[in-house]
């Protein structure tokens, strides 16, 4: 059915019921409710595991009229089976919140994380040198089946996080840096909770010496103690049990609404974990919010966002949950749909929070963010209206958008606008040479935009206040400015022929401003028509860079790959980039591309071209030995 803007929110009313569901009026100091206890919290997930039961035994009943077989839920069996840093070079969507990614500063060092090993370069004056090469996890840790995917640096602390499917958490292992770049093994933690990849979104962020983890947490009914699946974290040793997990949210910190538990809908523990850094032993706490398993999180500079969505069909009951980052209590309200992915989310500075929902949206854990063509819609609502949520945002609140052609939308905010459109994503560019680019005043009530691109909309990025939009069309990449004042307007058109984005995920693309009208920009390439999906598994070929002179692009040059033709480094761990591996990086005045084991610089010449300066190739040695502490 087509949602009108009344019907976004009479969706979600229809189907709250019993309960009281009322639109929000006037500001409240209300919070969620926490157990009062652990028996407490005991006693209401033992009612959800009965009843869960109670339904499966229904359900066998009527489908076979025998008696019941008790099997594992397919979820289950998965499971089973399964110091100076002044300087980004981290494409971030938050100022002042540094995410999870392959690549960190750390004084005149980068690190680098790659294929289940740490690396530091030394960017001297001349060139490039590689100075350490580590295991990056512990001596005592057999690292098959883990997946160590992201990496922060907080002072002299080098943090990598990953997770475990053979020891069934996050893990997360601390490393010291000195000055010189040499880096040693401090100790390994682990967190409980399920997988939380997304193919768009990392499951970290670093605020100062804060690092903060949003993981999810089905709760099982087939576990005969419900609170022993609940967040708690462990220090690794080389024999650590179950035994050893300490609780890091106790039922006081565990916050739910007036929603009743559904088992059709699945239940999950969404939980947000902030760790102190500025301590040489890790210490944690975590505060909980139960609700249904479909989940895209957010994170501002003082609150953490997680929108939960049932996996039931499109329309179901949906809320979007505020953690605050300084420990108060959680609030909440109920909502209507589903984020496609963070870059949804904008906490504006006016107080309100604005996000782009969709009518089919499960969340973003996996490829979910890529899924679904459901009609779309801008929730806009005070942060002072979120409360104890039993209320509802109101119908008002949410504006109606065009739905784009295609299933692979992407999103994002620039300025006061909410640019979005479809494109290939992973998979193969498109031949249809058309494409359409959507834009919306997020700060006051405006009739949305139709741009004609011309081309698939692949990324969409900040070029300071104006915007930039890459995507494919064939075997050619275009990338479109845009000028962003009273309205959006297309300004020009670069085309790159015989390539395509060597990246899909955010941190693959990098803008260095000079001023508010003119800088530099890089983005990895492959050849024209490769597939998204290629990038798992093979490097980019180059680092392309454009100069941005008042939105008009002008071609600087590449800097290309050079492989040395080793195809075996003797991976033991993560031996898919899964988080990609080329970047481009700009730092202190000096211009460099990562592709693979290869470390690149580049320098801007008189006549406005690049040329190769310097290159290393870091790669570890043969027979899955690297350079030290392998």
């Amino acid at each position: 059915m087509k949602l009108t803007r009344a019907s976004w929110i009479a969706c979600g009313l229809i189907l709250l019921a019993p309960l009281p569901a009322c639109a929000v009026a006037g500001t409240s100091a209300k919070t969620l409710t926490a157990f009062a206890s652990e028996q407490e919290l005991t006693d209401v997930l033992k009612k959800y595991v009965e009843h869960f039961k109670r339904q499966q035994a229904r359900r066998a009943k009527a489908a076979s009229g025998a008696v019941m077989q008790e099997a594992a839920p397919a979820a289950l069996a998965e499971a089973k089976a399964v110091a100076d840093n002044a300087e980004s070079v981290t494409n971030t969507q938050t100022a002042g919140v540094d995410e999870g990614g392959i690549v960190k500063v750390h004084g005149k060092h980068l690190v680098i994380l790659r294929r289940g090993r740490l690396f530091t370069v030394a960017l001297g004056e001349v060139k490039p040198k590689p100075v350490d090469a580590v295991d990056a996890f512990g001596p005592d840790i057999e690292p098959g089946g883990t997946w160590y995917d992201e990496m922060l640096i907080a002072d002299d602390t080098v943090v990598v996080i990953g997770y475990s499917y053979a020891r069934g958490g996050t893990e997360i292992g601390l490393f010291d840096i000195d000055g010189q770049g040499r880096i040693a093994y401090r100790a390994t933690y682990h967190l409980r909770s399920n997988d939380y990849y997304s193919s768009r979104n990392y499951a970290s962020r670093l605020i100062g010496n804060k690092l903060i983890f949003y993981t999810p947490l089905q709760v099982s009914p087939w576990l005969d103690d419900p609170l022993s699946a609940l967040p708690a974290v462990r220090q690794w040793k080389g024999n650590a049990t179950a035994r050893d997990f300490t609780r890091i949210a106790p039922a006081t910190r565990i916050y739910r609404t007036d929603e009743p538990l559904d088992p059709d809908a699945g239940l999950a523990l969404h939980t947000v974990t902030t760790c102190d850094l500025g301590k040489r032993e890790m210490d944690c706490q975590a505060s909980a919010v139960l609700g249904p398993p479909g989940r895209v999180f957010y994170v501002s500079t003082g609150s953490v966002y997680v929108w939960t969505t049932s996996y039931r069909p499109a329309g179901t009951a949906s809320a979007v949950f505020r953690l605050p980052l300084d420990g108060s209590a959680p609030t909440a309200l109920k909502t209507a749909g589903s984020p496609i992915d963070q870059f949804s989310f904008l906490e504006s500075g006016d107080g309100y929070l604005n996000v782009l929902v969709r009518a089919d949206g499960r969340g973003e854990a996996m490829w979910a963010a890529e899924r679904g063509a459901g009609d779309l819609a801008l929730m806009r609502v005070s942060l002072d209206r979120f409360s104890d949520g039993r209320d509802s945002v109101a119908a008002e609140n949410y504006q109606p958008l065009p739905k784009p052609a295609g299933y692979d939308v992407q999103n994002r905010y620039v300025g006061s606008f909410l640019l979005y459109g479809a494109g290939s994503g992973w998979g193969y560019p498109q031949d249809t040479p058309s494409g359409d680019l959507y834009s919306v005043r997020w700060d006051k009530p405006s009739k949305p935009q139709v741009l004609a691109l011309g081309h698939a909309v692949d990324r969409i990025e900040a070029l300071g206040k104006q915007a930039l939009v890459v995507g494919a069309v064939g075997n050619d990449l275009h990338l479109s400015t845009v000028r962003l004042g009273k309205r959006a307007a297309v300004a020009s058109r670069f085309v790159r022929e015989n390539a395509a984005q060597g990246e899909t995920r955010s941190h693959g693309f990098f803008y260095k401003p000079d001023n508010a009208w003119e800088g530099i920009l890089g983005l990895p390439i492959v050849s024209g028509g490769e597939p998204g999906y290629k990038q798992l598994r093979r490097a980019s070929a180059a680092v392309l860079f454009l100069r941005n002179s008042g939105l008009e692009l002008s071609d600087l040059g590449r800097l290309r790959a050079r492989p040395n033709g080793a195809s075996d480094d003797g991976c033991r761990a993560s031996c898919v980039d899964w988080y990609g591996n080329s970047r481009p990086l700009f730092l202190r005045g000096r211009l460099f591309a990562l592709m693979g084991y290869e470390l690149v610089e580049g320098r801007i010449g008189q006549d406005d071209s690049i040329s190769e300066v310097g290159r290393v190739d870091f790669s570890p040695l043969p027979r899955g030995l690297s350079k030290r502490g392998g």
